[in-house]
């Protein structure tokens, strides 16, 4: 199955693209103390707002810190709250949706109408309520991205459930005197994780840019420490003098969300067992 997979996901160029950009970022995140030319906090009082040029490829910010050794310390943040985050929620939403999709009846109507609760109250509007209560930081940021970002993981899951715990070979399980948790994590849970895989891809870019929008506010990542949210704050205030300043780190938002996006997208036609019947 895996060669399969692979197979089906190195022949779309745009996932593969993806792919190597993000392990590029994640080679940039984990060697940033080494790759950066700068520290991040460095300040230059004599070299504010300068553009880009041979010493600072990036240009510098109001307090003459350079932007390329910022926007480099940032992935660290961006890419951790996305992993992280998306890693609480996937626990939560597996979870919910085993044990709604496995047990059904009350069981089941009682936790997806509390996903239904979850689902209509506005994400980034309910992060936004629990920050103004708690103090921000990147811990709280990715404790309350993953709490609030579970449920369709969970809907995912429970669809698979309901679908595989009719299969012969849960039957069978059942008929040799296997227990539930069994059943449960040998047997279907690691049938279910397709669905689960390709959204924790999405979900990793969606953190990203909530974020993002959460530093750009003020409530996310606080300075000194760089974000790109907040590398994107103090360049609104330059833009028209220093259009550096929110350029790239735009960029590198763009860039990061676009590259998960496409491997997203990659998985989810290489993971489809419907189109494999060309397969060999």
């Amino acid at each position: 199955m895996i060669h399969i997979v692979w197979r089906r996901f190195r022949g779309n160029p745009l996932s593969v693209t993806g792919l190597i950009i993000i392990l590029i970022l994640a080679t940039v995140a984990l060697f940033a103390p080494l790759i950066a030319p700068y520290g991040p906090a460095t300040i230059n009082v004599y070299n504010v707002l300068s553009p880009p040029d041979r010493a600072h490829p990036l240009g510098t910010d109001d307090l003459g810190r350079d932007v390329l050794s910022r926007i480099i310390w940032g992935s660290r943040a961006s890419l951790k709250v996305g992993f992280i985050a998306v890693g609480i929620a996937i626990t939560i939403g597996t979870a919910l949706g085993a044990i709604a999709g496995f047990y059904g009846g009350t069981i089941d109507s009682v936790l997806m109408r509390f996903v239904d609760i979850m689902l209509a109250f506005p994400t980034f509007f309910l992060i936004l309520a629990v920050i103004a209560i708690v103090e921000p930081s990147i811990a709280t940021i990715m404790i309350i991205i993953g709490l609030t970002g579970w449920m369709d993981v969970a809907r995912l899951v429970r669809a698979e459930f309901l679908t595989l715990k009719e299969r012969d070979f849960v039957s069978a399980a059942r008929a040799i005197g296997a227990s539930d948790a069994r059943i449960i994590f040998r047997h279907i849970i690691p049938n279910a994780l397709s669905p689960v895989f390709v959204a924790a891809t999405f979900g990793i870019a969606g953190a990203i840019l909530t974020e993002s929008g959460l530093s750009f506010l003020g409530l996310g990542v606080q300075p000194p420490a760089p974000s790109w949210g907040n590398i994107l704050t103090s360049g609104k205030d330059y833009i028209t003098v220093a259009w550096w300043l929110s350029l790239f780190p735009g960029l590198a938002i763009l860039i990061t969300v676009l590259s998960y996006n496409l491997v997203g997208e990659g998985l989810r036609d290489a993971l489809d067992p419907r189109l494999w019947q060309n397969e060999k």
